[in-house]
């Protein structure tokens, strides 16, 4: 399954490099090195892409990788997710949503709802609190992958979704209030930063504990202030 997750890092990579230009983030060029990439994007349509890669297989025998899309703040565009933990056989955790901003209905929500409903996961992950606090009653939450047909299925979602997301988020610009989208889009990032598993995840595949803690807390879900 590596094979064909590095092949989905390089297509989010080359995807953001051909519609967004790449900006040097205060702070991200520390975490930005072989074993571990963080890339960020902006153009007119979205205010932040974001690819962080974490590439353990020699080491550990894991791989990681989290995509996050932020629109505007003038846009009630929901929030782009996709993350994804593997060993050499098995995603152990694929996780996908269109997660709300100031739109709990959104129209691309409901499309992005359409997309998934006939994925039936072999094995569903349970959400905690901070996670049902933001992400969709359709979050794609799988453990366990072990076919290739699934992970498959989860790899063509995520890039299909990416594709419809980036196509439609530029309608929505201006159609918001700025300061109730960063409300809502620095309460997604409290949440997010109450997720233990990444810091502990990414502490286990032999990150620095401190480099993790500050990343996690600055970088990885930055609050808009």
């Amino acid at each position: 399954v590596w094979d064909s997750l590095v092949d989905l890092q390089n297509h989010f990579i080359e995807t953001f490099d051909s519609v967004a230009k790449e900006y040097k983030e205060s702070g991200m060029e520390r975490y930005n090195h072989e074993g571990w990439i963080n890339r960020v994007w902006s153009n007119d349509d979205f205010r932040r892409a974001h690819v962080d890669v974490v590439d353990a297989r020699e080491e550990k025998g894991l791989w990681m990788m989290h995509v996050c899309v932020f629109p505007h703040l003038s846009s009630n565009a929901p929030i782009y997710g996709f993350d994804v933990i593997a060993g050499h056989k098995l995603m152990t955790g694929a996780f996908h949503d269109y997660s709300r901003s100031v739109n709990p209905d959104h129209v691309m929500m409901q499309g992005y709802a359409e997309s998934v409903k006939n994925f039936i996961p072999e094995k569903k992950r349970e959400l905690p609190e901070w996670a049902r606090n933001i992400f969709s009653s359709n979050m794609l939450a799988a453990g366990n992958v072990k076919t290739e047909e699934e992970a498959a299925e989860i790899i063509r979602l995520a890039l299909d979704n990416l594709d419809a997301y980036l196509w439609e988020v530029k309608d929505f610009n201006h159609t918001a209030d700025e300061a109730a989208c960063a409300v809502a889009q620095n309460y997604y990032c409290e949440n997010q930063q109450q997720n233990p598993h990444t810091p502990r995840t990414m502490k286990s595949l032999g990150l620095p504990e401190a480099e993790v803690d500050k990343f996690c807390k600055d970088m990885l879900f930055p609050k808009i202030v």
